[in-house]
């Protein structure tokens, strides 16, 4: 039996004393329905709060036995005896239960029975106190049923993990959202500390402690990093920790909530890289336009510079004069090698594009490639026998793959490892660079430094070296970076600092066949005869241009754009050959010029100059290019194979 709680004991004296006290104590507490019970459990007071409670009268209740407040049911199940029966032995009896007012309106009633006894332990009785605890059970059903809809709830989340830890870090709750993103049953994790999450790195750093004190100080602890699924698996995640408190405000446990956010990151990733890459090619377009701009103009200014030297070496036979002028010629075709890697760059160079074999191309200059890269390097090659054949300018192939070995070389200056290879590739446009199609991909490998992260954006960009003064200019890259694009290709580079790089242009393939070789003899100078169209908007290129040709032999008409040349044309003057600059003001360029005269003048040789290709695209090599700055020699060779070629039959 349980122990007895002690009865409340009141003296005879203070009973007779006290009685009007406490009888207007009672009917004055109108919040609780209050009876008082004489031993055998008779209603001996009834107060005004019972009455507004239960809608019973005093006059009702008074004289009727304890059991008159319970229903029939109670009643046979006599639980009014064993009320009284437990608050006799124990001295008090506690009953919840809905019950019914008089005009039949139920009302949750919290009870509770108390034994009275005198100074000498006699029962003089029992009091019965009523309260209508409804709205408190409404309230306490509805949290009851929260907390089960939350519980519900937590547990059907599947997209976060939600769990609890305890105040050490030991989980005590597992969601299906858990169970999802980490692998772990509820069965297998409860009871285990959230540390085995970690990865042994963070895990040695003390991460997971830290996070729960951060928590634990700050209230709050919300960070991204990887973690470990059951599996070994890694998933980016973002993690909150929240630390719990009781009403005391003493920690009982953190709240943990976890999200799977690998797929976001990579996407951020893809998206960052997808803008730097966009930032990058703005930013070698900008360049491109920039050098191309430059290189054009200064190759007129070479164009000048040479040809004068030309010219004054064929009026002078002085030793003096000549070593000053033939240094003249060697400091401008520096200046022109310098503006062809700017315009290869810029994508302006003129390309004289033929169908090739790469593996003849590479094969070619296999001794070049060698030499170049020096005894200390130990230079292999792995070319397929088969490849697809490739459109490209062989001289600006062979330039490129120089270059490309010298950077290798220099990134080994202690030698090393260096390979060229070429294969055949399909490219689906998810890469670096995101190219579409069937390429030849022409490689080359070194064992070298490596390029660091944060210059390997930088590499292409025009005098951009990491080379010691004087050992680079800084245009190899950027001559194999337009080359490349300009071939309708592209370029990748991958490297680690410490193991090497390896750069691979990639060559579209082409279903056009080899031409077959109709070049001519080069034209002598002692044949040159017939009057040539000169139109050239730069008055001082007109000039050299005009002492050039006479000085091989041909009579010259000069001006200055398209208009007055088809002026010319119409007034019937006789003209042998048209020489035309490309690029040039106003509306009409030297390509539409070509074509027009073609048109209206079908057999008149029309040959173009230019360094500055791609301002305009030369369709099928319809006709001949020369080059600026150029040769006495090599305009010589140009305009007779011109005149020639317009001789042949048909």
């Amino acid at each position: 039996m349980k122990q007895a709680r002690p009865a409340t004991a009141i003296s005879g004296e203070a009973a007779a004393d006290g009685e009007a006290r406490v009888r207007a104590l009672i009917e004055g507490a109108t919040g609780y329905g209050i009876a008082l019970l004489d031993p055998h459990g008779l209603i001996t007071n009834w107060n005004r709060g019972a009455e507004l409670m239960t809608g019973y009268s005093a006059q009702e209740m008074l004289g009727q036995p304890f059991g008159r407040l319970f229903t029939d049911e109670e009643r046979r199940e006599t639980v009014p005896a064993r009320a009284i029966e437990e608050a006799m032995s124990t001295g008090h009896c506690d009953i919840e239960k809905w019950r019914s007012r008089k005009n039949g309106e139920k009302f949750y009633a919290a009870a509770a029975l108390d034994a009275v006894h005198d100074d000498s332990d006699t029962l003089l009785g029992f009091v019965w106190i009523l309260r209508d605890a409804t709205a408190k059970r409404a309230a306490d059903e509805a949290l009851r049923e929260s907390e089960r809809q939350f519980r519900l709830l937590v547990a059907g989340v599947t997209d976060y993990a939600l769990y609890m830890l305890d105040p050490n870090g030991v989980i005590t709750s597992w969601n299906a959202g858990a169970q999802r993103i980490k692998g772990y049953r509820a069965d297998e994790i409860i009871g285990h500390h959230y540390s085995r999450f970690f990865t042994p790195t963070d895990r040695a750093a003390g991460m997971p402690l830290r996070a729960l004190a951060t928590a634990l100080h700050e209230g709050r602890y919300e960070a991204e990093g990887w973690r470990v699924r059951k599996d070994g698996s890694l998933l980016w995640v973002n993690a909150i920790i929240d630390a719990i408190r009781d009403e005391h405000g003493q920690l009982i446990g953190f709240a943990k909530i976890t999200r799977d956010i690998t797929e976001r990151r990579e996407a951020q990733i893809a998206l960052q890289k997808s803008q730097e890459q966009l930032a990058q090619s703005q930013r070698l377009e900008a360049l491109s336009m920039l050098t191309g701009g430059i290189a054009h103009d200064f190759n007129n200014l070479l164009m000048v510079v040479g040809g004068q030297a030309q010219m004054m070496k064929r009026r002078t036979s002085e030793a003096k004069d000549l070593r000053s002028l033939e240094a003249i010629e060697t400091a401008a075709d520096a200046g022109a090698k310098l503006t062809r890697q700017l315009l290869a760059f810029s994508r302006r160079q003129p390309l004289n594009a033929v169908v090739a074999d790469i593996r003849e191309r590479v094969n070619a200059c296999r001794e070049l490639l060698a030499a170049t890269a020096g005894g200390l390097v130990d230079l292999s090659f792995d070319v397929d026998h088969e490849l697809w054949p490739v459109e490209l300018d062989p001289t600006e192939f062979e330039l490129a793959l120089v270059n490309l070995v010298v950077n290798a070389r220099d990134a080994m200056p202690k030698g090393g490892t260096l390979g060229v290879s070429a294969k055949d590739v399909r490219l689906s446009g998810e890469g670096t660079p995101p190219l579409t199609g069937q390429f030849v991909a022409v490689s080359v490998s070194d064992t070298g430094q490596g390029i660091a992260p944060d210059i390997l954006p930088r590499i292409f960009e025009p005098f951009f070296t990491t080379k010691q003064v004087g050992k680079g200019s800084g245009l190899g890259l950027s001559q194999v970076y337009g080359f490349c694009t300009q071939s309708k290709g592209g370029i990748s580079v991958v490297s680690e600092l410490g193991r090497g790089t390896t750069v691979t242009m990639y060559l579209p393939r082409t279903h056009k066949q080899p031409a077959a070789d109709t070049s001519l003899p080069a034209a002598g100078q002692s044949q040159a005869s017939g009057t040539i169209l000169v139109v050239e908007d730069n008055p001082e290129v007109a000039k050299v241009s005009s002492m050039l040709l006479e000085q091989i032999g041909y009579t010259v008409v000069v001006v200055d754009g398209a208009q007055a040349a088809l002026r010319t044309l119409e007034q019937g003057a006789h003209i042998d050959l048209v020489f035309t600059d490309v690029v040039m003001p106003g509306d009409i360029n030297g390509l539409q010029l070509a074509g027009m005269i073609a048109e209206r003048y079908p057999g008149m040789p029309i040959l173009l100059t230019t360094g500055y290709a791609n301002a305009v695209e030369i369709p099928e090599r319809r006709f001949p290019v020369l080059r600026k700055p150029y040769q006495i020699s090599a305009l010589a060779d140009a305009v007779g194979r011109a005149l020639a070629d317009s001789e042949k039959p048909g």
